[in-house]
């Protein structure tokens, strides 16, 4: 019993965090709205993922490699939606600006 109840244990733990991720992921991509997310925690958030999966692949322990695994590719799309996003809308704010700008000069 006291093998198996640790991977059940971090199974569902894992099943339950990387899942976590999903509705922002298809908020952010219908929508095409990342103004609320925060650039600098998810750039965090991938690192700590991405740290997460090589203590995993380290201690030999699949739960932990998977769902980081899994969780990363989440959280770098929700990270990648937001640094196109705010590309994006640097660029049409900008072209808005330019017109008001030229007929000021």
């Amino acid at each position: 019993m006291e093998g198996w109840l640790p991977t059940i244990l971090a199974t569902i733990a894992g099943i339950l965090s990387t899942s976590s991720f999903v509705p922002q992921v298809l908020k952010a991509w219908r929508e095409r709205d990342t103004r609320a997310i925060s650039k600098h925690m998810y750039m965090v958030t991938v690192t700590a993922f991405v740290l997460w999966t090589i203590y995993g692949f380290m201690i030999g322990s699949w739960p932990i490699m998977i769902f980081n695994l899994l969780s990363l590719g989440l959280s770098a799309t929700i990270l990648i939606l937001k640094i196109r996003n705010d590309r994006s809308g640097t660029r049409a704010s900008g072209a808005r600006r330019e017109p008001e700008a030229a007929r000021a000069g």
